[in-house]
C-alpha cells in the first residue's frame, strides 16, 4: 500500500503550495514570539525558517545540542539579515524535553527575559534505534520514549498554557508534530516510537477537547516522510520517494494560523491539500457529526457520552 492510498484529498502534496505559503498575508506571525523543540536541524531548522519568513518576531530554537544549535542561529541570522521591518531575534537555547529540571530552566529563563511563547512546535522527539526485538529491550530504554515523547510534551504543553507573561485572554497556538505510523504498522522496532507518538497525540487531542481554540489552537499532523539526519543513520536514500522538508514547515505556519482553527484538536497529514479539505462538504460534515474523526482513537465503536452511558438503564449506578 502506498502513502498516497491514503490521502483524504485528491491532490496529495509533496512539497509546499501557495495555500500554505508562509508569505501569505493571512498566516502572517507578526509579532509574535515561536518556540521549537528540536529546532537545531532537519525540519525544526526548517520549520524556524517558516516562521521566520512569516514575521515571527522572535524564534526560540530548543535542542540538547549546543553546537548545532548555536550554528543554526548563525545561518537563520545571515539568512534573515536584510528581512523588513526587521529581521526576526534568532535565540538558541540548550535543554532536554526529557528533562523536568531542564523544561522548568527554559521556561524560567523565557521570562526572567519578558519572552512570551505565542506559537509552541513540539518537534523534538526520542526515536528508538531500528533493527532490535522490541521485547528485548531493557524497561528503562522503553520509557525513556515515553518521558520524551509523552512526558516532556505534557510538561511543555503545561509551561506553555501557564506563562506568568500571558495576556488575560490572548488565544495560543499549539503545533503536535506527530508521524503517520500512529495508524500503520510500524517500521522495524519502531513499535515504542509510534506507541509514545499515538499516546502523546490522543492525549492533546482530548486536551482540546478540555479547551476551546480560543483558547489554545491545536494542531497535530504528520510532517511526511522526509530524509533527516536521522533518517540517514538507518535508511538508504534511494529506498523511498521524500518528501520535501518546505512542505510540512510551511505546513506549521498555516496550523498555527486562523485559517486551521476549525481542525482543533484533530490528527492530519501535511499532504493533504487544505482548500480541497476546506471545500469538501462531506469532510466537514463528518467533523461536526464524528467526534472521533482524525483522532487517535479504538475505531469501530459509535461515539458515546458518559452522560448517555449513565442514563442507560441498568447503568444509573455505576
Amino acid at each position: 500500500m502506498s502513502l498516497d492510498s491514503l490521502n483524504v484529498t485528491s491532490t496529495y502534496h509533496r512539497d509546499t503550495y501557495p495555500a500554505i505559503s508562509p508569505s501569505k498575508p493571512s498566516l502572517s506571525q507578526n509579532g509574535r514570539a515561536v518556540l521549537i523543540t528540536g529546532g537545531g536541524g532537519g525540519i525544526g531548522f526548517e520549520i524556524a525558517r517558516s516562521f521566520a519568513k512569516a514575521g515571527a518576531s522572535k524564534i526560540i530554537i530548543v535542542g540538547r545540542r549546543s553546537a548545532v544549535l548555536d550554528a543554526a542561529v548563525v545561518k537563520l541570522r545571515e539568512e534573515f539579515k536584510d528581512s523588513t521591518p526587521a529581521p526576526p531575534e534568532f535565540i538558541a537555547h540548550q535543554g532536554d524535553i526529557g528533562n523536568d529540571d531542564s523544561i522548568s530552566s527554559l521556561w524560567d529563563f523565557l521570562n526572567s527575559q519578558g519572552i512570551f511563547i505565542r506559537v509552541l512546535v513540539l518537534n523534538a522527539a526520542h526515536v528508538t534505534p531500528w533493527g532490535l526485538d522490541t521485547l528485548k529491550m531493557d524497561k528503562r530504554e522503553l520509557m525513556e520514549g515515553f518521558d520524551v515523547n509523552v512526558g516532556g510534551n505534557f510538561l511543555m504543553t503545561v509551561k506553555f498554557v501557564n506563562q506568568p507573561l500571558r495576556p488575560v485572554g490572548q488565544q495560543l497556538n499549539l503545533i503536535n508534530v506527530s508521524t503517520a505510523g500512529v495508524h500503520m504498522i510500524p517500521a522495524p522496532n519502531q513499535t515504542p516510537y509510534t506507541t509514545t507518538k499515538s499516546a502523546f497525540t490522543a492525549l492533546i487531542g482530548r486536551i482540546a477537547d478540555e479547551r476551546p481554540v480560543e483558547d489554545i489552537q491545536i494542531i497535530s499532523y504528520h510532517p511526511g516522510a522526509l530524509y533527516s539526519e536521522g533518517a540517514a543513520k538507518y535508511v538508504d536514500q534511494n529506498l523511498l520517494k521524500w518528501d520535501e522538508m518546505a512542505l510540512p514547515a510551511d505546513y506549521a505556519v498555516w496550523a498555527a494560523s486562523p485559517e486551521a482553527s476549525w481542525l482543533h484538536g484533530r490528527f492530519l497529514w501535511a499532504h493533504w491539500d487544505v482548500d480541497e479539505l476546506k471545500a469538501d462538504k462531506e469532510f466537514s460534515k463528518r467533523l461536526k457529526q464524528e467526534k472521533g474523526f482524525l483522532r487517535v482513537a479504538v475505531q469501530g465503536l459509535k461515539d458515546i457520552s458518559i452522560d448517555a452511558l449513565l442514563n442507560k438503564e441498568g447503568h444509573n449506578k455505576l
